[in-house]
């Protein structure tokens, strides 16, 4: 059962994002809000600052203005707000554990154009994941985009099977193509920790997905198609 991202959430949210030392100012409160409203035809209870006399703090002039947008735009603005590069300058642990909260729990929220079949909870942690590695996360990133959009369905495998193939280069150090990796995955996993169970498992996977690949997507020139 999914979750409604509530009042609740938005209060503890606010907290961080508008935290007195750490958070958002009242005047970049207003602005960034603002931008949204004027986007999305939405009345904010406070669109200028100073904020009237009857709000406590910045704290509560946020929450109230974050709980003016729906549910779906709420997420939007909260995730946003939260790669805020001034605001995770100042207070970046807290700031990415409460990005961390909403994508986990409200990641359904993130768009239902990618589709149903989507986990868009999913697929927000890979770019979490993915965020130290500028090239993979901008190839990927590429992919979920051309899916959304129904287009260039055999570019986008092709820009996932890059992705991967760019990480493991990254990971392992080697300038090698995916198949060529294989042989070095099991041995990176163990090294790290990894049993060797989970080790073979990847390693296995990792081939059946290279073979799927050049079987029915590297020499198919147009009759994948969206079922």
């Amino acid at each position: 059962m999914t979750q409604q991202l509530s009042a609740t959430f938005v209060s503890y949210a606010s907290e961080i994002l508008g935290d007195t030392s750490l958070g958002l100012s009242g005047p970049e409160i207003v602005k960034l809000t603002a931008g949204y409203a004027v986007d999305w035809g939405v009345d904010l209870p406070h669109d200028s600052y100073p904020f009237a006399m009857t709000v406590a703090n910045k704290r509560t002039a946020l929450q109230q203005n974050l709980m003016a947008f729906s549910e779906a735009q709420r997420y939007r603005v909260i995730k946003e707000l939260c790669d805020y590069q001034s605001l995770r300058d100042r207070n970046g642990p807290a700031v990415e554990k409460l990005k961390n909260m909403l994508i986990a729990r409200y990641g359904h929220l993130a768009g239902e154009q990618l589709g149903s079949e989507i986990d868009v909870a999913l697929i927000q942690r890979t770019e979490h994941w993915l965020s130290p590695f500028a090239d993979v996360l901008t190839v990927y990133k590429g992919a979920v985009l051309k899916h959304a959009n129904a287009a260039f369905l055999r570019n986008l495998l092709d820009d996932l099977r890059l992705a991967l193939e760019l990480l493991l280069k990254t990971l392992l150090g080697k300038d090698k193509s995916l198949e060529n990796q294989i042989p070095f995955l099991g041995e990176f996993i163990k090294k790290r920790g990894g049993s060797p169970e989970l080790a073979n498992m990847f390693v296995k996977l990792v081939d059946y997905y290279t073979k799927y690949q050049n079987t029915y997507v590297k020499h198919d020139d147009g009759s994948l198609k969206r079922k």
